[in-house]
């Protein structure tokens, strides 16, 4: 007996929204806040007072409070389909689904050190180079799935087969969306926007000055300055 569990609108709808269907940067806050006491306990030990006292050092000591940093969370909705034929082509079972992903985008400052940075004193700008943006698996919301089953009669061992094999494929379409060069695009100018804010204001606030971060990531040509 076949099992409808979405209707096709509701399919149709959904396929709509599947590829890019949302993308939002997430929280800063706990980053805003870690580095802000990493900036003042590096601003006490490394001060201008101090002989080790100096831009690039204080930025290390910030950069040194995190490992991977999460810059950007896509949310997804691949639409895959699966096929199940038994007693030689008499049974055949179809299952579509749509499975929510989330991917998210992250920064390992652990690789910043020093040949990362350069500061300009004559312009106040400190330089930054990011190491690669990188994609992490697709989580999949397999609790939120909604399935289109088609078929006269579609067995228990069926149906788990089409599930897993539709499980694999949406983690697979998902992956291939989240490498959208839109997607890479807008982690990127969230990685960059959040390097710029929270370096340029502790530096400030440490006594720099009116410091201008330039932040690019491997690979992209440095701005003229």
């Amino acid at each position: 007996m076949a099992d409808s569990e979405l209707k096709p609108s509701e399919s149709a709808s959904s396929t709509v929204r599947s590829r890019l269907a949302r993308a939002s940067a997430l929280p800063w806050l706990l980053f805003i806040v870690t580095f802000a006491l990493a900036i003042g306990l590096a601003w006490k030990a490394l001060g201008p007072d101090s002989n080790n006292g100096d831009p690039l050092g204080t930025s290390l000591v910030a950069f040194e409070k995190q490992n991977r940093l999460t810059v950007f969370s896509a949310q997804l909705a691949p639409v895959v389909a699966s096929e199940d034929s038994r007693l030689f082509g008499a049974i055949q079972s179809r299952q579509v689904a749509v499975i929510p992903a989330r991917v998210d985008y992250t920064l390992d400052l652990s690789q910043m050190n020093r040949d990362r940075l350069s500061w300009n004193d004559q312009s106040r700008t400190l330089s930054v180079l990011l190491p690669s943006i990188s994609i992490g698996k697709p989580n999949l919301d397999e609790a939120r799935a909604q399935y289109l089953r088609e078929g006269i009669w579609i067995t228990r061992d069926a149906q788990d087969k089409l599930t897993r094999s539709n499980t694999r494929l949406a983690e697979t379409q998902a992956m291939e969306q989240a490498a959208n060069p839109i997607l890479v695009n807008l982690a990127r100018t969230a990685a960059k926007d959040a390097i710029r804010q929270n370096l340029a204001i502790p530096l400030e606030v440490a006594g720099f000055g009116d410091v201008t971060v330039n932040v690019r990531f491997d690979g992209e040509e440095q701005t003229a300055q």
